[in-house]
């Protein structure tokens, strides 16, 4: 039994652009998401507006996201298939019959990306500050994703790509 466990190990070290197989990666990644919520969430405050709730189906969604750039080497809204963003959403985050509206901001950074870095690129662009300042949303999703040497779009470098998604159902 260890010698498949071994060989997975190992298997997973030779696959550099999959940071997710990092251990390290992981624990900031996760910890870059939730600092994101939180600043996110500070400057809607400032501004008088709710904060966000974290969503299960969104964050999904942009977690699909993340690793399908990240993997596929592109830098885009749409999917790799051409799909619209907001039908990509979808699927993971459906109407419940009553209105239905969605959102999307993309980051991606080479450097150490901070949360507050992150934001305010978002506040200093017009159609993401938009969003985050959006009084439509009640719910969010935030997926970072570490690459070490992520192809395409990233020339093979070492990138942290980040998609948040709005939503608001009702």
């Amino acid at each position: 039994m260890r010698a498949p466990l071994a060989a997975l190990v190992v298997l997973l070290l030779l696959v550099p652009s999959v940071a997710s197989a990092r251990p390290e990666h992981a624990l900031r990644e996760r910890a870059l998401e939730s600092q994101l919520v939180q600043q996110i969430n500070a400057v809607r405050r400032t501004y008088g507006l709710r904060p966000l709730t974290l969503s299960t189906g969104l964050s999904s969604a942009a977690a699909a996201h993340t690793r399908e750039m990240g993997t596929d080497g592109y830098f885009s809204h749409s999917s790799f298939d051409s799909t619209p963003f907001w039908k990509r959403i979808a699927r993971w985050y459906p109407s419940r019959g009553g209105t239905w509206s969605v959102g999307e901001n993309l980051l991606y950074d080479g450097a150490g990306l901070t949360a507050q870095t992150g934001v305010q690129l978002w506040m200093n662009s017009p159609p993401h500050r938009e969003n985050l300042l959006s009084r439509t949303w009640r719910e969010i999703g935030v997926s970072a994703i570490r690459y070490d040497a992520a192809p395409g779009e990233y020339g093979g470098a070492p990138v942290t790509i980040v998609t948040a998604d709005f939503g608001a159902r009702r």
